[in-house]
């Protein structure tokens, strides 16, 4: 299985990729995907205008590499009139699960494996998930950050850059949970969760409402979050600035600054529902209501809000004329979003204060609730905390908390187009897309990109269209992420035709010339440690 790939414009590189699951040992869930141990990873390199193929061999005792040479694989023509893409960073996100529970490397050998053929290719660097709960699992303050530092010291003899991404967050698929601390504090005080109206609590995220709330052995959730910084800074100082060069404040679930408006699964695909039924939101909202003169407004969120698997217009809240529009429906969402504002401004200004001066940039992650937003009232924003009263663009006021504090902001979905929407779901990826980005180039807040997290129809086409719109210059994307599926032999062909499209050059057809060599081998590593660096054999 073959596929032809490109690597960076400077050194002029074209490799040829075999890769086989068993060689990269990711798992797909509980499956282990296996193959031929005869397969391989390989690659070509242009050198004296011969082509020769580059093969990584695994084997119980070592990884190798071996120089053969193999036939022509041309490239496509660049397109004319686009921003050239040869300043776009690339990165490529690990799996969530890369350092377990235990703080251990999960497939060491495959990952390491794994950055070195990404590094060939010309990939700039890593995006590594560290979860709070990880870290800091056992007892407040007592931090274990071992796992993920030997994943950094991979990653700087690899020789790639490395984008770390702090979560507050936990995970189901995998199954990555708060610290063990937080949960046994959950349960005694339930009120730090989000909570639906149903009384269903999302335990993933700790409820915006306790933000400067001591509920957390008495601290609040922003004097933990400003100790977990202080403490990454200290334990990877040797990287900061360097091989570390940005990181990413988680802001909400799964990361993204929102509430979890979804959390109830269902095949049905609704607005979302409003999360505003913890005693501490409930509490806020009855204060915003007495301040506002309408005490018997805040006893609770809209009565006439769809459920779950209902659609926006299956009740009056969201139709046309609804109670979105309405003085109340104005009154409420402004206090929903307020805090949505609120928790984003708090948690970058703490990871501002603490990486000042450390040379690296800090970003945050918007989703892109493109659902319904055909619709006047936009409800998967609005149940999401996006809204803005009098007309306002409710993109506007984040835009103004990220420059304020100096923060990137990065945009997923730029895989997602239009055509490839259900005509029910009134969806418009592209035009929020385009809504979001005018919006950071109105603050002068840099846009960097991301995919969504399943695999398109012509995605990767759609992120290269979006990463050369000159409007507004996106100058680093993480493609999401290294796993099973990614080394898979279809998409890893789609992935490295990806990365041919972003450094945009065509060879010549002498240059694409097939001519004898002789084979040499290299050496990469050893399998008994999976972290060796590469030398000559």
């Amino acid at each position: 299985m073959e596929v032809s790939v490109i690597g960076n414009p400077q050194t002029k590189k074209i490799y040829r990729a075999e890769l086989t699951y068993r060689e990269l040992g990711f798992r797909l869930g509980s499956q282990n995907i296996s193959g031929d141990s005869r397969n391989r990873v390989s690659f070509l390199t242009h050198q004296s205008s011969k082509w020769k193929e580059i093969k990584i061999r695994s084997s119980p005792r070592s990884v190798r590499c071996e120089a053969i040479v193999s036939d022509q694989a041309p490239f496509l023509k660049p397109t004319p009139n686009s921003r050239s893409l040869e300043s776009v960073k690339l990165f490529v996100g690990l799996p969530l699960d890369t350092v377990s529970d235990c703080n251990n490397v999960n497939h060491l050998k495959a990952i390491t494996a794994g950055l070195k053929a990404l590094k060939l290719l010309g990939v700039e660097g890593i995006e590594l998930p560290i979860f709070w709960g990880v870290v800091e699992k056992e007892a407040p303050g007592k931090y274990e950050w071992s796992g993920y530092l030997a994943v950094a010291e991979i990653v700087k003899k690899v020789g790639l850059k490395l984008h770390a991404s702090l979560s507050f967050h936990g995970s189901k698929h995998p199954e990555i949970s708060l610290p063990d601390w937080v949960a046994k504090i959950g349960e005694a005080e339930q009120g730090i969760y989000f909570t639906d109206r149903y009384g269903k609590q999302y335990k993933d995220c700790l409820s915006f409402a306790v933000d400067d709330v001591p509920v957390l052995d008495g601290k609040t959730p922003m004097e933990v979050y400003g100790s977990f910084c202080e403490s990454f800074k200290s334990a990877f100082s040797d990287y900061m600035g360097n091989t570390i060069t940005g990181i990413t404040l988680g802001l909400g679930p799964d990361g993204e600054l929102r509430y979890p408006s979804h959390q109830h699964e269902t095949k049905v695909s609704g607005a979302g529902e409003f999360q505003c039924y913890d005693k501490h939101m409930l509490s806020a909202l009855k204060h915003y209501a007495e301040s506002t003169g309408n005490p018997l407004w805040g006893l609770g969120g809209p009565h006439d809000a769809p459920a779950y698997d209902q659609q926006p217009h299956s009740t009056p809240f969201f139709s046309d004329g609804g109670s979105w529009e309405s003085q109340y429906g104005d009154f409420f969402l402004t206090w929903y979003s307020s805090l949505l504002t609120s928790h984003a401004d708090r948690v970058l200004s703490v990871a501002s204060s603490a990486f000042k001066g450390t040379g690296v940039s800090l970003c945050g992650k918007l989703p892109l609730l493109h659902q319904w937003n055909k619709l006047r009232s936009q409800p998967s924003e609005l149940t999401a905390g996006f809204y803005s009263s009098g007309g306002h663009d409710r993109y506007e006021a984040i835009a103004e908390i990220f420059a304020k504090n100096s923060c990137r902001m990065i945009v997923p979905g730029m895989d997602l187009s239009d055509e490839h929407q259900s005509p029910a779901s009134l969806s418009s990826p592209e035009s929020l897309l385009a809504h979001i980005k005018t919006s950071c180039k109105r603050q002068g807040v840099v846009v960097s990109g991301q995919n969504s997290a399943a695999s398109v129809p012509g995605g990767f086409e759609r992120i290269v269209e979006n990463l050369k719109d000159e409007s507004v210059g996106v100058d680093l994307f993480t493609y999401q992420r290294m796993g099973a599926v990614f080394f898979s032999p279809e998409h890893f062909h789609a992935f490295t035709v990806f990365v041919r499209n972003m450094n945009q050059f065509e060879l010549s057809s002498y240059d694409q010339a097939v001519e004898g060599d002789k084979a040499k081998t290299m050496s990469i590593g050893s399998g008994t440690t999976g972290a060796a660096s590469l030398q000559t054999a």
